[in-house]
């Protein structure tokens, strides 16, 4: 190894190297999960509370959808089941059924 002055030698050029190729690594790897972004949202309450407010209401508006269309999937199937007069199950889900048209149609017992 010779050494110079002021001057790296090979050795710490390649390590050097190294460095900063892991370097350019791990900037790209923390721009790629945008910490800047998530930083920022938390330095401004007001931006993460409608975030939230509205992530909250998407989710419920979600929720109350998938829950209609499979209660009626269920209802559907339940009524199919019904007009087939099986001996024991037919009546219970015709009473089913019976109760839910009640309920939709606004009428009480």
């Amino acid at each position: 190894m010779v050494e110079q002055n002021n001057n790296l030698t090979e050795t710490d050029t390649k390590l050097l190297d190294k460095v900063n190729k892991q370097l350019i690594q791990i900037a790209n790897q923390m721009e790629r999960t945008q910490i800047a972004d998530y930083v920022q949202l938390l330095n401004s309450p007001r931006r993460l509370i409608w975030l939230n407010i509205l992530a909250g209401l998407s989710r419920g508006v979600g929720i109350a959808i998938g829950f209609t269309v499979f209660a009626t999937t269920i209802l559907y199937f339940l009524k199919a089941l019904g007009a087939l007069n099986l001996p024991i199950i037919g009546d219970y889900i015709a009473e089913i059924v019976k109760h839910v048209q009640f309920q939709l149609e606004g009428r009480t017992y």
